[in-house]
């Protein structure tokens, strides 16, 4: 049903009671697409690369290899995830706060000039002009158009983010909101927060190497363009650590009726983010003579420990609180009856829990441990590095933005979702296959293999090198886990497209999705050993022993390779 106001139509939401704003609602279609387009691209793209790497296919020659492996960095760790983020923000700001939308022209010109940046860049790369890579280190040099559109992307998504903080200022004038910003309308902010540093921090060092393929200015410093390009890329990857923990409050809300087990806490641990967690961006630059070593032991080990805490603090109050929320609705046997009875048929849920146990195990340790100094010696430089970041920016983010684009389907599209089972299937295939390549790619990587290569065996030529038979059994395992992700990947695109295309409409009298408060189970005594969530503790012992012997054990490994007399 819709209701019209003097200033803005909305609707109420059948599913949810939410009453959304259609012109927010609008905006928020149109960016998820975009997102998913996006995502069908850069799957594609990583496709290509992955079977180049396969030691036993080798697809693409250098020339395309290089091609594709800059598309896929740049869409697939930007323009895809960025797209739906402004989606997120909108939705939130606007929904969440049951507000309109601020300056909507503005929100659209948002999506013209990122749509528009994205395909001057990609006709750049496709021309064969501009195969950089995506951290397009100087003095490789691009075409003009490819740091041109990259700056017109940054634009738009700087305006869209200034059209949230607009949201929330209508929202505070108009005081559609009470006490303090929600949980999730706060880690929206915070991520707003760093993505403002983050295209600050682009535009510096882009205008520059935009003014230098055309001629106006001389040189850029290499030293200095990483240093001040590593604070826009790795800091955007940042923006999405914080948008995707901020998706698993939101579904642990709708979801399972969750609250937080401090809010206070979590709301800490997203200010953390903002003061420590872009100096992540450090492990990139610890090989380089430039920074001092100081500086680089103390963003490894005592400003890198705060942003860890932060993470380990979302990780825990997370399936923390779906536990509570599980228990007071009487699942209270055991450590984990509240775990097995969870609806693991519902895409939602499991694209959500497998972001979560992705990220905090596979891309969480090994970003740990590679953040410090002497360990970074090891893996610097080798195809471990897009192991981990595969299990942060593909297992976490996208993970979790598959399993709220599962839930906005009905919500905003107002359709069913279709072929269910593929549904149900596609987090698991994408998540395992995502999971797969990151530990492999992470195994080569500690044995040497290097990244960035077409041939990890450089064949012919002169520095021609035989990283022996278990290596090329871990680049062909991890690639084959590539390939499941792809396919999984693909089914998730099918459903989406095919639910907004074909899928029923939602019945105006369709049942409320919502799940109630968990107070409303009626059960106080939870627990075991004065714990209310016992189970999520032993698993959060169990994440810590692993880094902690992952820790040592790349130690042990180091001093193997530097043996001291």
């Amino acid at each position: 049903m819709s209701i019209t106001t003097a200033q803005s139509p909305y609707r109420t939401d059948p599913l949810t009671g939410l009453r959304i704003d259609l012109t927010a609602q609008a905006l928020v279609k149109t960016n998820a697409v975009l997102a998913v387009v996006f995502l069908l691209i850069g799957g594609l793209a990583g496709l290509l690369v992955g079977l180049t790497r396969w030691p036993t296919v080798h697809l693409l020659p250098p020339d395309l290899f290089y091609m594709a492996l800059t598309a896929h960095g740049l869409v697939a760790l930007v323009v895809w995830i960025v797209f739906f983020e402004m989606a997120a923000i909108y939705f939130v700001a606007s929904t969440l706060l049951n507000c309109r939308l601020a300056a909507p022209k503005w929100a659209w010109a948002q999506v013209v000039l990122m749509t528009v940046g994205t395909a001057i860049t990609t006709v750049a790369v496709l021309q064969g002009e501009s195969s950089v890579m995506f951290s397009a280190y100087p003095p490789l040099a691009a075409a003009p158009h490819f740091y041109l559109g990259i700056i017109l992307f940054a634009v738009g998504a700087l305006i869209g983010c200034f059209v949230f903080w607009g949201t929330l200022v209508i929202a505070k004038e108009e005081k559609t909101y009470e006490g303090s910003l929600p949980l999730v309308v706060y880690g929206c902010m915070i991520a707003v927060v760093i993505a403002i540093f983050t295209l600050a921090t682009g535009a510096i060092i882009l205008i520059p190497a935009f003014l230098w393929s055309v001629g106006l200015i001389g040189s850029v410093d290499p030293l200095m363009y990483r240093v001040v390009f590593w604070g826009f890329a790795h800091s955007s990857q940042q923006i999405n650590v914080t948008a995707h923990v901020t998706v698993w409050y939101l579904v642990a809300g709708l979801a399972f009726g969750a609250k937080p087990m401090s809010e206070k806490v979590s709301r800490t641990a997203f200010l953390l983010y903002i003061c420590f967690l872009q100096l992540g961006s450090a492990h990139h630059l610890l090989a380089d003579p430039g920074m001092h070593a100081s500086w680089k032991v103390f963003n490894t080990s005592y400003m890198m420990y705060l942003a860890v805490l932060a993470s380990l603090i979302h990780g825990l109050t997370v399936p923390g609180s779906i536990e509570v929320a599980q228990r007071r609705n009487g699942l209270n046997n055991g450590l984990f009856e509240w775990l097995r009875k969870c609806p693991w048929g519902n895409p939602v849920f499991t694209s959500t829990i497998l972001s979560i146990l992705i990220f905090g195990f596979i891309g969480g340790i090994s970003g740990v441990v590679m953040s410090v100094e002497q360990i970074n010696m090891i893996i610097h430089n080798t195809i471990y590095v897009p192991g981990h970041f595969h299990a942060t920016v593909a297992g976490g983010t996208t993970l979790a933005f598959m399993g709220l684009i599962f839930y906005l389907i009905p919500v905003l599209f107002q359709r069913q979702l279709i072929m269910k089972p593929l549904a149900v299937l596609s987090p698991w295939l994408f998540g395992g296959g995502i999971a797969v390549l990151g530990v492999a790619l992470m195994g080569a990587g500690t044995l040497g293999v290097p990244r960035r290569h077409q041939d990890m065996m450089f064949a012919g030529q002169a520095l021609a090198y035989d990283y022996g038979g278990i290596n090329q059994l871990l680049m062909a395992i991890g690639e084959i886990g590539g390939v499941v992700s792809v396919i999984g990947g693909a089914f998730f695109i099918l459903v989406v497209v095919g639910s907004i295309l074909f899928g029923e409409p939602v019945p105006a009298n369709a049942k409320n999705i919502v799940a109630p408060p968990a107070d409303a189970g009626g059960h106080k005594e939870i627990g075991a050993g004065g714990f209310e969530a016992p189970g999520t503790l032993v698993l959060a012992l169990t994440l810590f022993v692993c880094l902690v012997l992952y820790y040592f054990v790349n130690f042990k490994y180091l001093a193997t390779l530097w043996p001291m007399s």
